[in-house]
């Protein structure tokens, strides 16, 4: 079984340079480890949701302003701003106050003062494993339920055939 992230790994896998996953390796292996994303099957389920939501690690915030999470209760955005300052941001786009609020908590880091944080490369990957580990998704990972992943990072099913694309790539390049 396979389950060493490797640059050249990732580039096969999501068919991006070098330069563009490099940053990212030693935070992957570090927070992976931490977070106890450790197995084929985790790392697969895993990469697979990060690379959609990152744009194969392409992006660590969210293009779009954010205006439109502005007052947006369910994400805990209740002050005027919020939408904008706590748009997505990290490999799975964290988004909304209440969210960075619940990172901030379980980090120590203040992400609700300088949000932008997450948008570099290791808050990026950090921010990515304690929410996967936050929502329970390394059980669901081991039991191969990977509608219930995308839909608990999601909300839906948005850009299901993309993620399951990666995921294919993944277990795949993991031996599964």
């Amino acid at each position: 079984m396979r389950n060493e992230i490797t640059t050249g790994l990732l580039t096969r896998i999501l068919s991006v340079t070098e330069d563009t996953i490099a940053p990212f390796i030693e935070p992957l292996k570090k927070y992976t480890r931490e977070y106890r994303i450790n197995t084929s099957e985790r790392l697969a389920a895993f990469l697979s949701q990060v690379a959609h939501e990152s744009g194969c690690f392409r992006y660590t915030e969210e293009i779009a302003s954010g205006a439109a999470y502005e007052g947006r209760l369910d994400l805990g955005n209740t002050q005027p701003g919020d939408g904008c300052r706590y748009k997505g941001r990290g490999l799975i786009q964290l988004t909304g106050r209440y969210n960075y609020s619940q990172l901030a908590a379980a980090t120590g880091i203040d992400f609700i003062s300088n949000p932008e944080l997450l948008s570099q490369p290791e808050y990026a990957v950090m921010s990515a494993c304690w929410y996967w580990q936050s929502r329970g998704l390394n059980s669901l990972a081991d039991t191969g339920q990977f509608l219930k992943i995308t839909k608990r990072i999601n909300g839906g099913y948005n850009g299901l055939a993309d993620r399951e694309y990666f995921y294919r790539q993944c277990k795949e390049a993991f031996y599964l």
